[in-house]
């Protein structure tokens, strides 16, 4: 373990906790994290642009747009699924575990236990929550933090041993997500559709998708016609249990991510542990040959003509190795390239990442406006180059306002409150 890190150690993957009553300064803080989480937070957001402004079956599949696509061929899917997809979400699962092992160092130096780190995932299982039935539906933080509670069981793990099992738990979910790919092969491919014993099965399972299909369209006539009333009363009512399935369905990707991140951090990867050329060379190893696989996945999926079920077995059920190989080879040439990102670009990414928690929750607020037909009313508008426009303008928007506010103000609005309420203490927020 690190020990020389010990000044900083209170930052999660959001936002930092003190650790004294007395504000953490900027110099004792990891300035890699911060870099990584606000290149995951502006990441996020292009990974979820098309199910905020189309219909979330549109986000795996280009023909459920309802305009025109704007994507000849499917070329920015494929760019989007090699480059994006997936990646920016496991970045922020390897911080959370880097987060979590953080905030626990400093409790337990100052005498506290697991029990402070539960009640504020507890909390966060609340914003996470609000953010799901009155916000949008595509929330991380509450299958986050309900994964997280279960993290908390290994925090006692030698580094190695959380490392080994985080790699043998992903590989159990490589095995588990890749009979996804069944109703694809049984319904899009010659291998079932030369097999009459799998005609009753094809019938029942498009049908099955169609019906899924069909159920979001009362989602979709409430966000355009501006009805938010009736958008959360049916999240409340039809969607009640969707953070507690998506925490169970991603279980066996988001727990082993965790644990290999507080591994990591353990063991120096994020703070100059490992050296740097290793890390460029496993980082673009990891990259290349992750990218490749993806990119594969991709060609094989222009060819089945971007099909429901093609698309659902590339994002669960093929692309789940190749991914990790992504996630961490990026993780490892963003500490590479950080310490030389010392411009005024690179300082406006470590403030968005100083204040993740309010620009992740506070794009999902933007795309309200954006989006809903009480405000702008671009659902369904926009093609995906149009969206990606949106997506650039928001970035501009987290690069604007992070740093200056962090200039005057402690910390961010929402890692502000976070903070207050994890210690029952109103703390200042001014400089």
């Amino acid at each position: 373990m690190q020990d020389t890190l010990s000044p900083q150690a209170a930052q999660d993957t959001f936002g930092d906790a003190p650790d004294t009553i007395a504000p953490v300064a900027a110099a004792a803080r990891i300035d890699t994290l911060d870099f990584i989480r606000g290149i995951a937070v502006m990441g996020i957001l292009a990974a979820n642009i098309v199910a905020f402004g189309q219909p979330m079956m549109a986000y795996l599949v280009p023909s459920e747009f309802l305009v025109p696509d704007g994507d000849p061929g499917g070329w920015m899917w494929i760019a989007q699924f090699v480059l994006v997809d997936g990646k920016m979400r496991g970045l922020f699962t390897l911080l959370f575990g880097a987060g979590m092992y953080l905030f626990l160092e400093k409790a337990w130096a100052r005498g506290a236990t697991r029990w402070l780190q539960a009640w504020r995932l507890v909390i966060l299982l609340g914003f996470g929550l609000v953010h799901f039935y009155f916000i949008w539906f595509g929330d991380i933080l509450s299958p986050y933090a309900m994964i997280g509670l279960v993290a908390l069981l290994c925090m006692k793990w030698r580094a190695k041993t959380q490392l080994w099992v985080g790699l043998a738990g992903y590989m159990l979910g490589v095995v588990f997500y890749a009979f996804t790919i069944f109703p694809w092969l049984v319904t899009g491919t010659e291998f079932g559709n030369s097999s009459p014993e799998f005609a009753e099965m094809r019938t029942g399972m498009i049908a099955e998708m169609q019906a899924e299909i069909d159920a979001e369209e009362p989602v979709n006539q409430a966000i355009a016609s501006g009805d938010y009333a009736a958008l959360v009363a049916h999240r409340i009512g039809e969607q009640a249990f969707d953070p507690l399935n998506n925490a169970l369905l991603f279980c066996l990707e988001t727990l082993p991510l965790m644990l290999i991140g507080m591994a990591l951090y353990r063991l120096g990867f994020f703070s100059g542990g490992f050296e740097r050329a290793k890390l460029l060379r496993w980082g673009w190893i990891g990259m290349i040959a992750g990218g490749l696989g993806h990119l594969l996945i991709g060609l094989v999926m222009r060819a089945d003509g971007f099909s429901a079920f093609g698309t659902q077995a590339a994002f669960f059920g093929m692309s789940p190795l190749p991914r990790l190989w992504m996630v961490v080879g990026l993780a490892a040439l963003l500490v590479a390239y950080s310490p030389s990102a010392t411009g005024w670009l690179g300082e406006r990414v470590r403030a968005a990442g100083r204040a993740a928690f309010t620009n992740y929750l506070g794009t999902s607020i933007v795309m309200l406006f954006v989006f809903h037909g009480w405000a702008l009313g671009l659902f369904g508008e926009l093609n995906r180059p149009q969206l990606y426009v949106v997506v650039v303008l928001a970035w501009a928007l987290m690069l604007a306002w992070s740093k200056p506010w962090l200039d005057r103000y402690r910390y961010g609005p929402l890692e502000w409150l976070w903070r207050c309420l994890t210690y029952r203490t109103l703390f200042p927020l001014k400089k």
